[in-house]
């Protein structure tokens, strides 16, 4: 039987976000694997209310948990560790990280109760990891989080290099920059590139990549021109962007205080895994309260908007008894993420109420990205020169425009989002399977699937309201008074201006007067019956069908 190398994208292949990524090398079916990453992305409340965590459903790798052979994360972000705790105990295979993404993994492990023994923390090339047909050595490349690393995955087909999160930086502040020489190096081993995976989140962007180290002076000026309070904030991960802010805050002459409890974290693993040094001294919260504004700066978590974050907190009112007046200023060095546009300008508002001046970056000035923009995907082509290309990391126009762009120079492509598999053998990809993907919700502390019906049905009584009827039967199949009615989300009166429990009430209890006897006797009937005679009456009403629950009591002869 012929053997095959193939790539299955289970999440942040059609979207941005969850990544989940499989590569796999041997007989058709029997494969050996390895798994890039295990990613989560974060609820709306239009789609996904009450929801925490959303995250690939990995029930084909379940199904083939025997054929896994190592997991590989290639930096500490969010949408490629945050299922790690929740997926893991189903995979229980081997994970490799560097030291730093290793140390949040191992956070996340702890705290949800589970052993980090499993990690396995690896140097970066010439270093190599050996597991089943892969050979798989970590790359560095600069991000927006230190120790972000590519994947070289050497396999019995050839070459494939996973790009994970990166960009064309040589002076990432905190951080390794992108070598270009090491590039070309591991672009002329052997017989080259044969696959590459690469990001596609900037496609669109067609201005060449900026460094994080341009953001040094034009955030040292801002800062030092402000008259009051100052407050910023950022990605909590952004170590490089918060070690530049707190330099600029002293530089100012202001005393500097981190607020959020994954910021204050983040800077004390970087410090710990010796990826970030010199961070400039800080001060306690209570501390901070007795410092006259002009000489103090806020770094706050919280720039997507985030209801229970600092800057959410302190467009509300207090947080940990500090709060904004008038002549202060807040500066989001951060992109909206988007989708979260409507939460973020809801604090701008609130700020804007306050009389803060509030300052975005919708110049430029204050914030770079993470992500390799369209020219720098050019470069990262003609350096790798690779015989096939696969988008990843975007959302369907994005893999569309990345593909476009190789088929440009002749480079072989296929566009494949969650669940598409292909075989990477031969000299352009092909799809050989469609694999049944979905999504898994971390909903409290309980994961559900989001075909169980459990969110749907919360989406239906939040848009509709929730009628909830009550009916005793006696013992010989005889109602035993009234009907009783609750409502929930819902008016309480109606278009007839009567009051809507008792018009319902009314409704059910002359329907169970006269009601058959088979249909009284017969618990599914009745219910059916009496559901639809409240959403009727609802719809007359109101013009809603809510949602609606019936109980029915029968009391039992003795």
């Amino acid at each position: 039987m012929s053997e095959r190398l193939i790539y299955l994208p289970l999440g942040g292949a059609g979207e941005v976000g969850m990544n989940a990524y499989v590569y796999g090398y041997g007989p058709e079916g029997k494969e050996r694997l390895i798994v890039v990453d295990l990613g989560v992305t974060f609820p709306d409340m239009d789609g996904s209310p009450g929801v925490d965590l959303i995250m690939a459903d990995t029930a084909w790798l379940e199904a083939n948990v025997n054929r896994i052979d190592a997991i590989f994360l290639t930096h500490g972000h969010e949408d490629h560790i945050g299922a790690m705790p929740h997926l893991w105990p189903k995979l229980r295979a081997p994970v490799f990280a560097r030291r730093f993404t290793a140390a949040l993994v191992a956070i996340k492990m702890e705290e949800a109760g589970l052993a980090s023994d499993m990690i396995r923390v690896v140097e970066p090339r010439p270093k190599a990891i050996d597991v089943g047909p892969f050979r798989v050595q970590f790359v560095p490349v600069s991000h927006s989080i230190p120790e972000s690393s590519a994947l070289i995955i050497d396999t019995p087909a050839g070459r494939v290099v996973h790009t994970g999160d990166f960009k064309l930086d040589g002076n990432p502040v905190v951080g390794e920059p992108f070598d270009p020489l090491e590039w070309h190096e591991i672009a002329n081993e052997g017989a080259g590139i044969k696959v590459l995976c690469c990001d596609s989140t900037n496609v669109f962007t067609h201005n060449p990549g900026r460094s994080e180290s341009t953001l040094v002076a034009p955030l040292r000026d801002f800062i030092a021109a402000q008259k009051g309070m100052v407050v910023t904030t950022t990605f909590a991960s952004n170590v490089a962007r918060l070690k530049t802010l707190a330099e600029a805050g002293r530089a100012a002459g202001r005393s500097v205080c981190l607020l959020g409890r994954a910021m204050r974290k983040m800077v004390q693993v970087a410090e710990e895994a010796n990826v970030l040094k010199g961070f400039p001294g800080t001060i306690q919260p209570e501390e901070a309260v007795d410092v006259p504004r002009q000489n103090l700066m806020l770094i706050v978590t919280g720039s997507q908007g985030e209801r229970r974050a600092a800057t959410a907190q302190l467009s509300r009112g207090k947080y940990l008894g500090l709060s904004m007046k008038e002549g202060d200023t807040f500066l989001f060095s951060s992109k909206v993420i988007p989708g979260n546009e409507r939460g973020v300008i809801k604090i701008m508002n609130a700020f804007s109420e306050m009389g803060v001046d509030v300052v975005d970056d919708r110049g430029g000035l204050y914030h770079v990205s993470g992500h390799a923009n369209r020219p720098d995907l050019d470069a990262v082509h003609d350096l790798l020169r690779p015989q096939i290309l696969i988008p990843m990391h975007g959302e369907h126009r994005h893999l569309r425009e990345h593909a476009k762009i190789a088929q440009s120079k002749g480079i072989a492509t296929e566009i494949a989002t969650n669940g598409t598999m292909l075989d990477l053998t031969g000299p352009a990809p092909k799809v050989v399977e469609y694999i049944e993907t979905g999504r898994l919700y971390l909903d409290g502390t309980v994961l559900i699937g989001a075909l169980d019906g459990v969110v749907r049905e919360r989406i239906r009584m939040a848009l509709n309201g929730h009628v909830l009827i009550t009916v005793i039967i006696d013992e010989d199949d005889v109602p035993l008074g009234d009907a009783w009615v609750e409502l929930m989300g819902l008016p309480e009166r109606g278009k007839s201006g009567g009051d809507m429990m008792k018009i319902i009430e009314d409704e059910l209890s002359a329907f169970l007067e006269s009601a058959p006897e088979k249909i009284v006797r017969d618990d599914d009937k009745l219910d059916e019956a009496l559901r639809r005679i409240a959403r009727q009456v609802a719809m007359e009403e109101i013009g809603k069908k809510p949602e609606v629950t019936v109980v029915v009591s029968r009391l039992m002869a003795e």
